[in-house]
């Protein structure tokens, strides 16, 4: 297999692969985008001077072909001039000088027929190479739209990354200033208050409850001096 196979063969494996189906399959989708794109990348690169030297070498074989097409013509022209000037001999009675110039036009017309031969040996191996190079053309095509695609989906894939981490770091930090959260520290400091706060509510309602008894005490004496003071106003009625 020729180097010029291999390039073709991977630039159709390469512009023929489903990307999303390796993505799906991969563990870890962002260095199996970074291996892709440096493969593609490698492939392009390769591909590329392949196609350079493919189109040279058909070119090149163009001209050759040129040349023979036209060397053929330039022979054809040379045998149809000897064969006149023969028979402008033959017609002057110099039998000599017209079997020369025939001659020379089998000469030439032996040369013509070589050069058509080369040139129409070369026309199909020409027209084969053109089917190739436009197959390249088009495989690089492929590659670099996919190329594009496969930087496309790993910056997409990147800011997703990103973007999912940062939330991460988010919802963590909303998580650990959640003050229905007991376990955390906010959630502990704001229950050191309630009970410090609670502490201080019960003292003076203690506080309070001691000096509301020594008021009933008070109210409690108060009334025994009205009861009595009554009690000898009645005796003074009776």
């Amino acid at each position: 297999m020729t180097q010029k196979q291999t390039i073709l063969g991977r630039i159709s494996q390469l512009a023929k692969a489903n990307i999303n189906s390796l993505l799906d399959r991969a563990e870890d989708p962002e260095k199996m985008l970074d291996q892709l794109v440096r493969d593609y990348t490698n492939s392009i690169a390769e591909a590329e001077e392949a196609v350079a030297q493919t189109i040279a070498n058909v070119r090149m074989a163009e001209a050759d072909l040129r040349s023979d097409e036209e060397a053929a013509q330039e022979w054809g022209r040379k045998a149809a001039a000897a064969s006149r000037k023969a028979e402008e001999l033959r017609g002057s009675g110099d039998a000599a000088g017209a079997d020369k110039f025939d001659n020379l036009a089998k000469i030439a017309l032996g040369r013509q027929i070589q050069h058509e031969g080369e040139a129409n040996a070369a026309r199909p191996a020409i027209e084969q190479q053109n089917v190739t190079v436009d197959k390249l053309k088009e495989g690089l095509v492929s590659m670099k739209t996919k190329l594009e695609e496969l930087k496309s989906k790993r910056g997409t894939l990147v800011a997703r990354a990103r973007s999912a981490e940062a939330q991460a770091k988010v919802n963590e930090a909303m998580r650990s200033i959640d003050v229905m959260d007991p376990t955390s520290e906010l959630g502990r400091f704001e229950d050191k208050i309630r009970r410090e706060e609670a502490l201080v509510a019960g003292r003076a309602e203690a506080h309070a409850t001691t000096l509301e008894d020594q008021f009933d005490q008070l109210e409690d004496h108060s009334h025994d001096a009205e009861i009595e003071a009554r009690l000898a106003a009645l005796k003074n009625q009776g």
